[in-house]
């Protein structure tokens, strides 16, 4: 359950921050900013569901998630495609985000 919801998150948390990017870098109307603070509004929402005692714990572990998200968004929404070293890099921040979520504590 806890990778649907940082999967979630990580949808809105990027589809909200590129309503923003859309509106600034490429000229979008300014009404593009409405949905996309509502988007990030549902990306913290969801955070503070997933299973954890510490929000710290939370969001880093959800860092991973998020950049594995984004490389998605890069390849899905905006046509390019990653490359090795994008690749490479999201799965050792996969490895991180999963020790930090799954490693035993006391």
């Amino acid at each position: 359950m806890t990778y649907i919801i940082y999967a979630f998150a990580a949808l809105f948390e990027i589809a909200g921050c590129f309503a923003f990017w859309a509106w600034l870098r490429i000229g979008k109307p300014v009404w593009w900013l409405a949905p996309g603070m509502v988007s990030l509004a549902l990306f913290a929402w969801l955070l503070t569901l997933v299973p954890s005692e510490a929000a710290g714990r939370t969001f880093a572990a959800y860092g991973g998630i998020y950049i594995v998200a984004s490389l998605l968004w890069l390849w899905l929404v905006e046509n390019r495609v990653p490359d090795r070293w994008d690749i490479g890099g999201a799965a050792v921040c996969l490895a991180g985000a999963a020790i930090i979520l799954f490693g035993p504590r006391p």
